[in-house]
């Protein structure tokens, strides 16, 4: 496959779906994008996956066949002319854009080439909560800047029904140009990729639970409680030491500094890891005890998908949004507050003095291709328009 290649205009018969993100750093809005494509290209449809600059973890994932190009900017902000430029030369049936500051530019960028193709937006985050620190003010301005942006598109994606009602409320937006369009999350590639061997010795025979947390090392995953919390189960199972877990957190982030000085104070420096970011975190959820979301917001947590998807039992906090809607409300894995070291802890020891939970398939039905394709092709309203 060629990267980092202009595509030649496209005749009318081979004009190929858009899909634009600001880059490919490791994050769940990355992934998730990168899964669609996938599945359009999966359907033989003609894919471009267009990024303001192709740098970033998941460059290597981007699926055989699908078309990378990149705008080559050091800012979202400036791939607005080349984005434009992209539109008005090759003409895509219709562009689907990821992540709030990406939206505005490809809204911008369709008035500027007077491209008349189908344009959606997605929403991957609880504004709200992202938006939680600002000053009152500053949320108004925000809000009414972003819903005269949003109305311009031809329809408002969003990943969870959480981050749909929320959208709506915050932006004054009708609820029916807004659309749950949930991540294909659930694809068969990831048995496949969680079925590579790992050679650690925190995966022997006999070693303790391995209690695993995967997402960048920032406040909204506070992984702060998650260590408390590793410490209070280990507190809590004293007098059953070889049920006492382990902690693995995979991802990078500004926080790796506190975390660790954290993870030191508080006695864990021989139990908990931070190995940084991995390519293959699906082997990592296929052997762990236990997967652990802790996060204060999110959007649809890629990451619980995948754990479930694999076969890992899981535990979440009841953030919004998304946990509740994929463990639905409690049936298919254990929900606790935001926050709350306690009762994260008590619910980690009481799966730690169990064997290894099983996962229900239909956990993750609503989230695999076959379920999210149909939606998917609805909103683009695509041409079909093979290789």
């Amino acid at each position: 496959m060629r990267h980092d290649r202009q595509p030649e205009v496209v005749p009318p018969a081979g004009r190929p779906v858009a899909l634009f993100l600001p880059s490919l750093t490791g994050g769940g809005a990355e992934r998730a994008i990168i899964d669609a494509a996938r599945t359009l290209h999966g359907d033989g449809l003609i894919v471009d996956l267009v990024v303001a600059s192709a740098k970033g973890a998941y460059r290597n994932e981007v699926p055989e066949g699908v078309r990378l190009v990149d705008l080559q900017c050091r800012r979202t902000a400036s791939a607005l002319l080349p984005l434009s430029q992209y539109l008005n030369r090759t003409n895509p049936q219709a562009l689907l854009s990821a992540l709030t500051h990406a939206n505005v530019v490809a809204v911008m960028a369709r008035r500027l080439a007077g491209w008349k193709g189908r344009l959606i937006v997605s929403e991957r985050n609880t504004l709200s909560s992202a938006w939680g620190r600002w000053s009152p003010a500053r949320r108004r301005l925000q809000a009414a800047v972003l819903a005269q942006v949003y109305r311009q598109a031809d329809g408002i994606a969003t990943v969870s029904k959480g981050v749909a009602d929320d959208l709506v409320e915050l932006l004054s937006l009708n609820p029916a140009t807004v659309r749950v369009l949930y991540n294909a999350t659930a694809a068969p590639h990831l048995l496949e990729r969680a079925a590579q061997p790992l050679d650690d010795p925190w995966l022997a025979p006999g070693a303790p639970p391995l209690i695993l947390g995967v997402g960048r090392l920032d406040p909204q995953k506070d992984f702060g409680t998650l260590l408390r919390a590793l410490q209070l189960a280990r507190a809590s199972l004293a007098e059953t030491p070889a049920a006492q877990p382990r902690l693995m957190i995979l991802g990078e982030g500004p926080e790796r500094p506190s975390l660790e000085a954290e993870c030191h104070s508080l006695g864990l420096t021989d139990h908990v890891r931070f190995p940084g970011f991995a390519d293959n975190p699906f082997a990592w959820m296929a052997r762990a005890h236990l997967f652990v979301l802790s996060s204060r917001f999110e959007g649809l947590p890629n990451v619980l998908i995948q754990a479930l998807a694999v076969g890992c039992p899981a535990i979440s906090t009841r953030c919004p949004s998304g946990p509740e809607e994929i463990l639905a409300d409690g049936r298919y894995g254990v929900l606790v507050p935001v926050g709350d070291p306690g009762a994260l802890g008590r619910a980690i020891a009481a799966a730690c003095l169990k064997p290894r939970g099983t996962v229900d398939d239909a956990a993750v039905s609503p989230f695999r291709p076959a379920a999210v394709r149909s939606v998917l092709r609805d909103m683009l309203q695509l041409d079909v328009t093979y290789q």
